[in-house]
């Protein structure tokens, strides 16, 4: 029997090793997930796939391939790309501020050739990947020392403030969640909730004051009393709750939705179409698309618990938390819990960058997994 560890084995495993332990039971979940969004943008569009399914179905193939392949790749590579991929995601977001394309008032997308790229969306995937590099490298004492903090909270800080600026809230605060949520899972004292709440407290009236647009004010204000305005800013909110309210328990069928049918639901390909699966498919149907998400998150952690590196864990963590934060947002803003800040429903949402990126992520993730007994020392520079 070969004595030799699991570890070192890893270096010479074939790719026919690698796909018999990609973990295809989670790949099957996120396709059903996938398809139930393929379905919904085939209602809303009126039963016709075009002009959102077809683009999607063809999206989510390539995220496939793609999730695939990245899956392959050794952990430690993505490791060693970490940084780069962080530095070129950063001045993708500084080329939108300098060129960047305008779409319903914010300049959130860069045109790359045929391509038109969100910087934002990839940002979110590269601050996990480099921010568990660096916490990889630091031991349990460093991470709760003010100095060795100043790094990540930079580079959680820079981008946050680019993509405020474009203007995107939603994309922003999810930033500074993932990145936050990475600290503390490093081991940051609990001790830094107190200033760190404290900061968040007295920076609220200068972010609205100051890098809050007047439509962002009037979300917030709407929220608080979305009554005040239901026929202009309240429009949205007010429709969502209806179309929600309206599917009752089982919904009213598949293609059947009136909200959705008749264009009272606005943005119901992309931002609200939790709320069309709500209409159509009522209480159960967003109950069984809760609880898939449930089971993929499952997996998430799982996979996190059974990696021997720090980098493998904080990465496959980060990025578990980062699909968590996108349906929490997504699903209390349709639902008038929060306000409106335009944040995709992943899988479900019609959007090309953020397809690809979330199908990315998700092959980082079965990376972690198909590389989970790599060990990595810490503060090593990983090279293979």
């Amino acid at each position: 029997m070969n004595s030799r560890p699991y570890a070192a084995a890893r270096r010479t495993l074939s790719l026919s090793d690698k796909l018999l332990d990609v973990n295809w039971a989670l790949i099957l979940i996120i396709a059903i997930i996938a398809t139930m969004g393929f379905a919904m943008l085939y209602s809303v569009a009126g039963g016709h796939f075009s002009p959102w399914a077809d683009k999607q179905i063809i999206r989510f193939i390539i995220g496939l391939v793609i999730l695939v392949v990245v899956a392959c790749v050794d952990i430690r590579v993505w490791m060693n790309v970490a940084y780069p991929a962080y530095a070129f995601s950063l001045l993708l977001l500084v080329a939108v501020e300098i060129a960047g394309h305008v779409g319903l008032g914010a300049k959130r997308w860069i045109e790359l050739g045929p391509l038109q790229l969100q910087p934002s969306e990839l940002m979110k995937i590269s601050l996990v990947l480099a921010l568990a590099r660096y916490l990889h490298g630091l031991t349990l004492e460093d991470v709760s020392k003010p100095l060795k903090l100043l790094i990540p909270l930079m580079m959680i800080g820079i981008p946050a403030a680019l993509v405020l600026m474009q203007p995107n809230l939603g994309t922003a605060t999810i930033i500074v969640m993932d990145g936050v949520s990475l600290l503390f899972l490093a081991g940051l004292s609990w001790w830094w909730i107190v200033p760190a709440v404290s900061a968040v407290a007295a920076a609220v009236p200068i972010t609205w004051t100051e890098f809050l647009h007047d439509y962002q004010k009037q979300r917030v204000l709407t929220f608080l009393n979305p009554a005040s305005d239901a026929m202009g800013a309240g429009w949205n909110i007010s429709q969502a709750e209806i179309a929600m309210g309206s599917g009752g328990v089982a919904g009213k069928g598949f293609l059947q939705g009136t909200q959705s049918q008749l264009n009272f639901l606005p943005e119901a390909n992309t931002d609200f179409a939790f709320t069309a699966i709500g209409e159509e498919f009522g209480f159960l149907g967003c109950m069984l698309l809760l609880l898939l998400f449930v089971v993929v998150i499952f997996y998430g952690v799982r996979i996190a618990v059974s990696s021997r590196s720090q980098f493998a864990r904080l990465l496959a963590l980060g990025l578990t938390l980062n699909f968590f934060y996108y349906i929490m947002i997504n699903g209390l803003m349709v639902m008038g819990l929060i306000p409106v800040v335009g944040i995709p429903m992943p899988l479900i949402s019609y959007g090309g960058t953020a397809m690809l990126v979330v199908m990315f992520g998700f092959g980082l993730l079965m990376s972690c997994h198909v590389h989970r007994q790599v060990e990595i020392p810490r503060g090593s520079g990983s090279i293979i």
